[in-house]
């Protein structure tokens, strides 16, 4: 079954570990989408706040940032248990590297409008595929269409390969993704937003 993700981003930031209690028991990661203001227009959290909600549910850590290499040590010691960085970022086949040499997952993220043969030569090295549907930065954005392609093509070509969605996942459309061969979704607005994160998770997991 597929797994959800909850991006922490789409959570109150004033109130993060009781948004992140509220949502672990039915979430398979707690997704944090770390911004460094220069990959991405935002700045969003640091390993600080990661650090913060280690034992509430595995922690998803998705590096948008220029020069992964250089903060792979402190995820990693904040207890990530899956860290991705983007194909777009500087050196990112020494970045996995570094991930894989910490005993953590690796994924390897690429944004819309990057060639989908852009991650082939550091995929065999990866766990994880996480398609970008929105462009990365900001929460809330509309979903692209075309990310179900893709998810539908790295399936078929990358089997052993988990693969992820992030940016604009709601239960309009969990449902194509799922049956394209998404294995987690990440979501923040609609879960966070909606009147029930609870039954909006069991509501995409069940497509």
């Amino acid at each position: 079954m597929v797994e959800i993700a909850p991006s922490m981003l789409g959570a109150d930031f004033g109130d993060m570990r009781r948004a992140a209690e509220l949502v672990a028991p039915e979430s398979g990661y707690l997704h944090m989408d770390v911004m460094d203001g220069h990959f991405v227009p935002n700045l969003t959290m640091g390993s600080d706040l990661v650090k913060s909600l280690k034992g509430i549910a595995p922690l998803d850590v998705h590096l948008m940032i220029t020069d992964p290499c250089d903060f792979i040590d402190d995820f990693s010691e904040a207890g990530a248990e899956i860290i991705s960085i983007h194909i777009e970022a500087n050196n990112p086949s020494k970045a996995i590297d570094i991930i894989k040499e910490k005993n953590i997952k690796a994924g390897i993220a690429l944004n819309p409008s990057t060639p989908v043969d852009a991650i082939d030569f550091v995929v065999d090295k990866v766990d994880l595929i996480l398609v970008m549907s929105v462009e990365p930065g900001y929460c809330g954005q509309s979903f692209h269409e075309t990310s179900i392609e893709r998810v539908r093509n790295y399936k078929e070509k990358y089997p052993d390969k988990l693969i992820e969605v992030d940016g604009g996942v709601s239960t309009s459309n969990s449902k194509k993704l799922i049956e394209a061969g998404a294995d987690i979704l990440v979501a923040g607005s609609a879960v966070f937003n909606s009147e029930d994160p609870i039954q909006t998770i069991n509501q995409m997991k069940q497509g």
